[in-house]
Formats: C-alpha cells, structure tokens, sequence
C-alpha cells in the first residue's frame, strides 16, 4: 500500500458488516440502538452507524459531545458522572439545541445537577446510573439511595429521563452461556431499577442498557427501551476472546512495515511498537494471549501463530506465539513487507492516531480525521 506507516486502517466493507449486524439484531429486540461513538471518535462512523438506524449517540468525554454536535448530532448521552465543575460546558451545549443528557449516581451530584439548575432557570436531562454487576460505578437497582437520587432531582426541577447500565464485567467471560446470563443480570437489573422509581411515582421513560458482548448475546430485552454499545463497529482480539466475533470482523488494523530481523531468535522488527499500538495487554489474562497484535499480511488475512510478542516505544517484535524462534522469519518477511496488525482493544489503538485511512471500494484509501480530548 502507498501510505505511510505506521497508519490506522478501517476495512470499510467489514465495518458496515459490522454495523449492519448489530442493528438488525436491535430491530430483532424491538430496542433502540444508541451507539457509543468513543471507540472511532470520528464522525464518518457515526454517520454510517445512523444512516444504518441508529438513533441518537452515546459518548463519554464532553470533547465528543462537542465535536459530535458541532457536526450534526444533536441528541447525546454522556454516560459518565458529570462533575459540578463540568456542568458550565453542559450548559453551554443545551443553550445551543444541543439535546445532552448527562448522568448521576449519588444524591450528592444529584444536588449539585439542581443546584445550578436553579441558579440558570434551566431544567437539565439526568439519568441515573445503576450498578448490575460490581464492575464500576452506580447505584445498586435495591439500593435505597436510587429513590432518594431520583427524588432529589424531580423536585429540584430536572427532568429524570431514567435509568441506565453497562455490563463491563462481561469483557471477562468467554461462553454463550455465561454470557447471556450476563445480558439477563444486566437487563433485570436495570428494569428492577427502573420500576422501583415508577413504584414511588418518579418518572423513568427510559431504560438503557448496554455492552457490546451482551447486546450480541441478550435472550430478550423486555423492559428496555436502548441498548449502548461501541465496539461491535471495529471489534478487537478482547472480543474475539469473548466470542462474539472472529477474527475477519475486526475492521481496525494498524499497518507497519518489517524495517529489521533477529533471525537467530525468530523476530521480525516494524515500524509500529507500543505507541502505534498501545500499552494495553487486555488478552493477557484470556484464553488466546496476543500480545500487542495479531499478525495479517498486508490483505488483512491472519497469519496463523505470529503476534506482535514485544513492543517498544517505536519498536514491534512480530514472533510466534508459542515461543518457537523460526530462523526463516526474514526470508518470510523481506526488509520493506508491510504488516497489518489487529489490535487488543480497539478503543486504545484508535486513539494513537489522528486520522484513520480506509480501505474503499475499489481500492481507494480516503483519510476519515478522528479526534481525542476531553
């Protein structure tokens, strides 16, 4: 390929197979799908994602909410405590049309939310986050503090718009069993959550719920009215150790070219280490450990049993997997070879780079700008 490495590619075509799929199984639930644009940061995915159906997004730093607004998106979810000192950029965005509803799980932030609703005469949207699996943050669905969260910020003016989650324990399992046990605690718990509220006369129009592991792997969603997920759009080797997708669907790969050798030890050296692909080791603990990569040809096709073994700073070590030195690596892989490397966790290589090139049809590679910040 004619670009300069080391370069993030977005397989166009496998992407849309991507999208199209978990849309389908959402119209299959009778659900919304709410797409958490923090895994691409770019709008050319999230414009895909809602010409597919999509219907509002999901972000996680108020950088999205702006940049995402600012190019169209107008209904937001950001799905992370909001800090009182961040509520003047909450502001300023609703004050533009901006439909942004941001998100608490304590009474505290809840007062603070109403406080500066009444010192603006403004009615913010709030959800209130619920904890259905002990992974990060929220409210329990029994907890008594849920009532009182909600009561605060009905009387305090806001409008409760409901309840959401985000299973992120199931990035930890590995079978279709326990996976759709998972979307079922996920589910009945965000659902309890949501009637406890409705059964004290608060109102809760809307139940979200979401991962991407339990969005492919829910039974039903009865109770639910969106699901949030992000990473379904690129997939990345922790989900294909979860088992929700293979290897083919993983559309984000990091191309670098083979720049050296250690033949008695079976390495081939890139051009893409640690700060092409990431710090992030997130199959490590699972059952198929790739360490910084899973090794393509320049096609994308896996090439069984070579992962990127090592990486420094602007250093990759492409080896087997098992260990075994092959003394042939460099007569395989030629000074000037250019590699694709699959990522651990998409979210994390992604934001390495500021632009990704995509590979079109035929054979066309646009440049699609991508942005970080908070």
């Amino acid at each position: 390929m004619d670009i300069a490495t080391p370069a993030a590619l977005v397989d166009e075509a496998c992407m849309m197979r991507n999208i199209a799929r978990m849309q389908s199984r959402m119209a299959t639930h009778g659900v919304r799908l709410r797409p958490h644009v923090k895994t691409p940061k770019c709008t050319e995915v999230a414009r895909r994602q809602q010409a597919a159906g999509a219907s509002g997004i999901t972000v996680s730093t108020l950088k999205e909410a702006e940049e995402f607004f600012a190019a169209g998106f107008a209904d937001v979810l950001y799905a992370v405590c909001i800090a009182p000192a961040k509520l003047d950029r909450v502001l300023a965005l609703r004050r533009r049309g901006c439909a942004l509803t941001v998100l608490v799980d304590s009474v505290v932030a809840a007062e603070a939310v109403v406080d500066r609703g009444r010192a603006e005469h403004h009615a913010f949207d709030v959800m209130i986050e619920v904890d259905t699996d002990g992974h990060r943050s929220g409210v329990k669905p029994d907890d008594a503090a849920l009532l009182d969260i909600g009561t605060v910020l009905q009387r305090g003016g806001a409008t409760l718009k409901g309840v959401m989650t985000h299973a992120g324990s199931s990035y930890a399992l590995d079978t279709p069993d326990a996976l759709r046990a998972m979307a079922e605690q996920e589910r009945s718990g965000c659902v309890r959550a949501a009637e406890r509220l409705r059964a004290a006369g608060l109102p809760c129009p809307e139940v979200s719920v979401g991962s991407t592991p339990t969005a492919l792997s829910a039974r039903h969603l009865d109770g639910v009215t969106e699901v949030r997920a992000g990473v379904y759009v690129f997939f990345d080797l922790v989900m294909v150790n979860v088992g929700v997708c293979a290897l083919q669907d993983v559309a984000l790969s990091v191309l670098a070219t083979v720049i050296g050798h250690q033949p008695d030890k079976g390495w081939a050296i890139v051009d893409a280490g640690w700060m092409a692909m990431s710090r992030d080791r997130g199959t490590q603990r699972q059952k198929i450990d790739y360490g910084y990569g899973a090794v393509c040809d320049v096609n994308g096709r896996p090439l069984d049993g070579l992962v990127m073994a090592e990486a420094n700073q602007e250093h990759g070590i492409v080896a087997r997997r098992d260990g075994v030195a092959d003394p042939a690596i460099a007569g395989r892989f030629p000074i000037g070879t250019q590699l694709r490397i699959l990522p651990n966790h998409a979210c994390a290589t992604a934001t390495q780079f500021p632009e990704y090139r995509v590979i079109a049809q035929g054979g066309a590679t646009p440049t699609w700008r991508r942005f970080d910040g908070w």
